[in-house]
């Protein structure tokens, strides 16, 4: 490139989040196989290919083993780097698992063909995130830390800069900005990265949006001329609505431009036919609601919205939708105004809907019980004082860093697993979806035996 131009940098999303986003992360890994080397010679800066709800999904309905799909992809794909989505020490699960899982899966992704690992915590709590930043680090691996964007009184535009400080400090290679619910407005993306790149010197700086509310594809335009490196899209196909902005779009919007991608629409093209075709097969499953005005007004990701359609649905309760939409401020703001993205989107909807179904703080679930004991981590602000006396009475919540306190599960999970695994990461799968495993590992040790498995 000559001075005074700067190539944007795509990121790929639809072999994890474009399908996660309107497919409900139902594209199997035999899927992906045929397209693999097409998509290695485009000049991607990534792929995002694992985590997120991959892990469970290829499990639970494909009968796919996520470790195995990572190896695949790793084979095929030579020139690219691959990338993953983890929840800190949430890894790829629901819950915080123990210091030693978290590097255990950390070392094993790498290990498998990870380049890049984005971590990130649904409170932003930093703590959370510790660990596993620390073994990317110690593998080797390139850290993505990663900032849950959201808006509340306590989530300023500043307070996301100060946190890329931190995550400076703590050996990120790049901080993206995860804008998981189509929020983030251009003026807003031009004040975060200019003040980002201005305070924390050689980290590149990765826009990650949603095109929900329709803003996400003129966010990405204005946070490339503002300064930032890399932008996550999706070809067409799997593209807009709760999913990313179209590659194809933004490669012809910078074409000619002094950010000129360099990738060329003529290979894209066949990219873009074949998972046209994927889509059709899966027609059944695709949901595309288009630009969703709702999730300015409530902050809704596309995914929890779809989640609190299927919970009402089978309480017969679709009715009660406006209801449940108006109370989920109300139940974000006594919870410290948490980011709503897994798991707490799931926490905060599951007790708006209870809410609305059986009279506000009326009743809890264990995972709102567990929240307000401190055992996701530190919420953004206060939570209301009266509200937690009525989830958890008179316990005393924590106040460290929730892993700490959880004892080392790897040599148990390792005994427990042995009777069905036929690799060293099987007993990963086994602690984070024991019940899926279960089921799952028996059926793959079969296979094995048969010589079924690549």
């Amino acid at each position: 490139m000559t001075k005074g131009k700067k190539k944007a940098l795509i990121m790929e999303t639809v072999l994890r989040d474009g399908h996660q986003s309107l497919m409900a992360t139902r594209m199997k890994t035999s899927d992906m196989i045929p397209i693999l080397e097409k998509m290695d010679d485009i000049g991607y800066y990534a792929l995002e290919m694992w985590g997120g709800a991959t892990f469970d999904t290829a499990m639970r309905f494909l009968d796919d083993d996520p470790w195995e799909r990572l190896r695949i992809i790793r084979k095929r794909v030579k020139n690219t780097k691959l990338q993953m989505l983890l929840r800190g020490q949430n890894l790829v699960g629901y819950r915080h698992y123990a210091d030693d899982t978290v590097r255990e899966f950390v070392k094993r992704a790498i290990g498998n063909g990870l380049d890049i690992i984005r971590v990130f915590d649904a409170l932003n709590d930093l703590r959370n995130m510790e660990i596993a930043a620390d073994q990317v680090k110690k593998e080797k691996g390139h850290l993505q830390m990663c900032i849950s964007y959201t808006l509340s009184p306590v989530h300023t535009l500043d307070s996301f800069v100060n946190m890329a400080v931190e995550m400076k400090k703590m050996g990120a290679d790049s901080i993206a900005i995860k804008d998981m619910a189509g929020l983030l407005s251009p003026a807003d993306v031009i004040y975060l990265v200019k003040s980002i790149k201005e305070k924390v010197k050689g980290v590149l700086i990765d826009i990650h949006s949603h095109y929900t509310s329709g803003m996400a594809s003129m966010t990405y335009l204005a946070a490339i001329k503002a300064g930032a490196d890399i932008v996550d899209c999706a070809i067409s196909p799997f593209a807009t609505g709760t999913s990313q902005p179209p590659t194809e779009s933004l490669v012809a919007a910078l074409y000619g431009s002094p950010h000129d991608t360099g990738i060329s629409l003529e290979k894209l093209a066949p990219i873009a036919f074949y998972f046209k075709d994927i889509r059709d097969k899966y027609g059944n499953l695709f949901v595309d609601i288009g630009v969703d005005v709702n999730v300015l007004l409530y902050q809704i990701p596309g995914g929890m919205y779809s989640n609190l359609i299927t919970q009402l649905k089978e309480n017969k309760a679709l009715d009660k939708l406006p209801l449940v939409l108006a109370e989920i401020p109300v139940v974000r703001e006594a919870m410290g105004y948490p980011p709503l993205v897994t798991p707490t989107s799931q926490i905060v909807g599951i007790q708006a809907v209870t809410n609305v179904m059986t009279g506000r703080w009326k009743n809890f679930s264990k995972e709102v019980r567990q929240y307000f004991l401190g055992y996701y981590g530190r919420p953004p602000a206060e939570v209301d004082p009266e509200v937690r006396k009525l989830a958890i009475g008179d316990e005393t919540p924590i106040s460290c860093r929730p892993g700490e306190i959880l004892p080392a599960e790897m040599e148990g999970a390792r005994k427990e697993a042995s009777a069905w695994a036929t690799q060293e990461e099987d007993a990963l799968s086994w602690i984070m979806f024991p019940q899926v495993a279960k089921d799952f590992l028996p059926k793959k040790f079969e296979s094995a035996d048969k010589g079924l498995i690549e």
